[in-house]
C-alpha cells in the first residue's frame, strides 16, 4: 500500500530534511512555503508602536509519496532533522493513496513512485 506523507515544519530546517531524506534514499518529494499557527497561536513582536501579534507563521510543507514499508524510516528521519525541541517544529500526517499514476509511462502503483536510487532500490526490494 502507497502513503503520502504530509510534513509541516520550520523553515530553516528544510536543508537538514531534505538532506536527511536524501541519505536514506527519498528521491521524489514536493516543498510548498505556506502560513499558519498551532497551539501557541503565533508569536508576540515588539516594535515602535507597541507590541503587536502575528498568528500566520512561514513554515514549509512537505509532500511524500511513498512506499508502507518505507513509512516509519521516512518518519523518523523527518523528525530527528526538523526537530529543535522548541514550540512551532512542526507536525507529520499520514495518509492512505488509493492510486498513483505516472503519466509518461502509465506506470501505477508501486511502480509509479520507484526511481532510480530511491530507498527501495538501496535496500534492494525489487518492484511490486
Amino acid at each position: 500500500m502507497l502513503k503520502k506523507i504530509e510534513a509541516i515544519i520550520r523553515e530553516e530546517k528544510l536543508n537538514d530534511v531534505k538532506d536527511a531524506l536524501k541519505d536514506i534514499g527519498i528521491v521524489g518529494l514536493n516543498v510548498f512555503e505556506i502560513r499558519g499557527h498551532g497551539r501557541q497561536g503565533g508569536i508576540k513582536l515588539a516594535g515602535r508602536s507597541g507590541s503587536y501579534q502575528v498568528d500566520l507563521l512561514p513554515k514549509i510543507q512537505l509532500n511524500i509519496v511513498l512506499s508502507e514499508h518505507n513509512l516509519e524510516d521516512t518518519i523518523e528521519a523527518i523528525l530527528n532533522s526538523a526537530y529543535t525541541g522548541e514550540t512551532g517544529d512542526g507536525l507529520i500526517f499520514v495518509y492512505p493513496v488509493e492510486e498513483v499514476i505516472r503519466i509518461r509511462t502509465r506506470e501505477r502503483g508501486h511502480e509509479a513512485v520507484m526511481y532510480p536510487g530511491d530507498i527501495d532500490e538501496r535496500k534492494g526490494r525489487k518492484k511490486a
